[in-house]
């Protein structure tokens, strides 16, 4: 089917669209933002911009990434597709390595809807030895840093720490040589010295080029807006962090392992022992002060990028875009704050799974509407296609994901039953999450289903996951296996096996 021949399907919900050409897109996504926000009844965020842009959509409650780890989630984004259908579960994945002719949803774009499509900040992950996916776009990647300190303090007098290289490329064999950068900076600042700031002003300039390209010719625009904070480290403008009164903040409730749990699901340290003055060692207690600004510092951060989304909002405003465009707000993962004993994100927990999702879609979506329907990332792609009435994404890779559109017109319809999320350690970890209960199967791709070590959480009783319920209540996990039984088994991890050469 032709673009022309859907433009009146499209119209049937747009009436206000041009008649040339479908709807614009714009993404936005934020690196490591949980639902601490106003929107999503934290009481202590401040982030009136992110709150004012759910105003204007629908609000997904129960939204959830497919792995908790920034580059195999943007490529659930990207593709549709889930971790353990496409292997794609590290930082260091490389997309085409493993699907050299896969369909990304701007490629898809582009392809059925004539879009531009154009990437700014931290879109696909770049690091670790990934260099993201640049044939995704129409233009040049405007790239920039993750990683970024102001005061030389932050750094030991200005040195390369561990994760400037390892978020830039560099001197990726000597990463534990290398010295450890602050977890937090708080400097007089402005926006804009920080990358977020950038981002947002570049975006502001590419959404004017883009308004001015659809009022000459009707071209629509697909524009990704990837925001780093609060992403590690918590550097912030000062202005930011004074928004926040740290004895106010929410403090972990609960700081154990969950009782029962195996080995395998826990975490201690990881990522965020690359910080200074975060203990190096994995079992070290981190002391009251250092949690307290440690959630200053995500709260801060989270304040400031709130406040770049509203710049590039406005700007779809006052450019006249708003009512022809689609606009999603998406977090890549959630984040521990010392809940479990955890911080950052990389396990099977609520905390690091759970996303804020807003799809703002004029004339379907009835702004300030939530819902409880189970969402998942590589819903978006085949979600943002029906609304612009694309036909739906097919591959080659496998599509995973299915259409929210029904819910966006009725926050009661309901298109799925659950959420699928993975984490692979040393056994792959594979995830159910109902209304109610999370179910964890932690196994080897292809083993024998008995196995398996199993977690199950029941956050009606008990929302903080004291305690696991497995051998208590063998009906309901047997009940949550059986549906995690219809999905396919996970591709095992590790690299791409090479083709056999033909004789």
């Amino acid at each position: 089917m032709g673009m022309k021949s859907l433009l009146p399907f499209a119209a049937l919900f747009f009436p206000c669209w041009l008649e040339a050409a479908p709807p614009n897109v714009l993404l936005i996504l934020v690196d490591d933002l949980k639902p601490a926000l106003g929107c999503y009844g934290d009481t202590r965020a401040k982030t009136p911009h992110m709150d004012r842009l759910a105003a204007r959509g629908m609000r997904f409650d129960l939204a959830y990434c497919n792995q908790a780890v920034c580059a195999p989630s943007r490529f659930n984004l990207m593709l549709g597709s889930r971790s353990t259908s496409t292997a794609l579960y590290g930082l260091g994945s490389r997309l085409r390595e493993r699907l050299p002719d896969a369909v990304t949803m701007p490629q898809h774009f582009a392809r059925h809807g004539g879009h531009r499509t154009e990437s700014i900040g931290k879109v696909f992950h770049i690091g670790h030895g990934n260099e993201g996916d640049p044939q995704s776009f129409s233009v040049p990647h405007f790239k920039d840093k993750v990683i970024e300190y102001l005061d030389p303090a932050s750094t030991q007098g200005g040195q390369l720490t561990r994760e400037e290289a390892l978020f830039t490329n560099q001197k990726l064999d000597q990463i534990r040589s290398l010295p450890r950068g602050t977890a937090f900076e708080a400097p007089a600042a402005g926006d804009e010295d920080y990358a977020d700031g950038r981002v947002a002003a570049e975006t502001v300039r590419r959404l004017g080029a883009a308004a001015r390209r659809r009022k000459e010719n009707g071209t629509p625009f697909f524009i990704a807006a990837g925001f780093v904070r609060p992403h590690l480290p918590f550097c912030a403008p000062k202005s930011y962090w004074d928004m926040h009164d740290p004895a106010k903040l929410p403090q972990p409730e609960f700081e154990e392992h969950p009782a029962g749990s195996p080995l395998v699901a826990r975490k201690r340290g990881g990522e965020i022992a690359a910080y200074d003055p975060v203990p190096e060692r994995d079992d070290a207690a981190f002391s009251p002060e250092l949690k307290r600004r440690l959630i200053h510092g995500y709260y801060a951060s989270t304040s400031y990028v709130d406040a770049q989304i509203g710049r590039v909002m406005d700007a779809l405003d006052r450019l006249g875009l708003a009512e022809e465009t689609l606009v999603v707000l998406w977090g890549d993962h959630g984040f521990h704050l010392g809940d479990l004993g955890i911080w950052t994100k990389h396990t099977n927990y609520e905390q690091a799974n759970r996303i804020p999702l807003v799809i703002i879609a004029p004339g379907v979506a009835k702004p300030g509407s939530s819902t409880r329907q189970l969402a998942e990332t590589v819903d978006i792609f085949p979600t943002l296609a029906a609304l612009a009435g694309l036909p739906a994404p097919s591959g080659p890779q496998p599509v995973d994901g299915v259409s929210l559109e029904p819910v966006l017109r009725d926050p009661n319809a309901r298109v799925r039953d659950h959420a699928f999320h993975c984490f692979p350690k040393q056994k792959l970890g594979r995830a159910i999450r109902t209304e109610r209960h999370r179910l964890v199967e932690w196994k080897t791709p292809g083993a024998a289903p008995e196995t398996a070590e199993i977690e199950l959480y029941d956050y009606e009783a008990d929302p903080l996951e004291r305690e696991n319920l497995a051998t208590q209540q063998p009906e309901t996990v047997a009940r949550l296996r059986a549906i995690l039984a219809r999905h396919p088994e996970a591709l095992p991890m590790g690299p791409p096996a090479k083709k056999k050469k033909q004789p």
